[in-house]
């Protein structure tokens, strides 16, 4: 997993599709969202912090970018 696309499509594996029209909101719902498949037991640890890395890294970038403008 290391794009932002690859964590959509996990979340589309269980029918969850987040967008609320901002992009560093979407990104904070989408971590709250895998925080509770991972502790519903859907997904592992390991696939759980890969895709915490990439929304983590997309958060980051998306505040220099907002704060750029």
């Amino acid at each position: 997993m290391k794009t932002m696309y690859d964590v959509q499509q996990l979340f589309k594996r269980f029918g969850i599709f987040i967008y609320v029209g901002n992009r560093l909101w979407d990104i904070e719902l989408m971590m709250i969202e895998l925080k509770q498949l991972e502790e519903a037991g859907l997904i592992d640890k390991q696939e759980y912090i890969k895709a915490m890395l990439v929304l983590k890294r997309e958060h980051h970038l998306e505040e220099d970018y907002q704060e750029g403008q």
